[in-house]
């Protein structure tokens, strides 16, 4: 299986849907700033990727293969279930990436300041793709 990307879902999106995910994108980063500004951004942090992106894109990555059933003659509920859940192990796997990428700043910036951003995209790829990798190996060998 090889990684690519698919602009298909672009096309499939009504004007609408945009607006949805910039309104909660936006109202879950504004609730995020009230958390930083009240508990510090170590914990503000923790909360600005899950509520902004995932659960805006689970919804209409669900809505989407729901209607495309339903153009097809068929409910397409599980389908929709179906594709938010691999979306959400896709989620999952990208966040070992980035407690790569956390761990890498946190170890390399106060010493090597200049390139501990380089490193730790390094390590966020490589733990991201060894993640992916090690998931599709389990998964093929059931």
């Amino acid at each position: 299986m090889l990684v690519r990307v698919s602009t298909s879902s672009l096309k499939d999106s009504r004007w609408y849907e945009y607006v949805v995910r910039f309104a909660l994108g936006g109202a879950a980063t504004v609730f995020t700033g009230v958390l930083t500004k009240w508990f510090g951004p170590s914990v503000g942090g923790l909360f600005l990727a899950l509520p902004a992106i995932f659960c805006a894109s689970a919804t209409l990555i669900s809505s989407h293969e729901k209607r495309r059933k339903r153009e097809a003659g068929a409910t397409g509920n599980r389908r929709g279930q179906e594709a938010a859940a691999l979306d959400a192990a896709g989620a999952a796997l990208g966040s070992l990436g980035m407690l790569g990428f956390a761990a890498a700043v946190y170890l390399l910036v106060g010493t090597y300041g200049h390139i501990a951003l380089a490193a730790a995209f390094c390590v966020w790829a490589l733990a991201a793709l060894a993640a992916w990798w090690i998931w599709l190996r389990v998964r093929r060998a059931r």
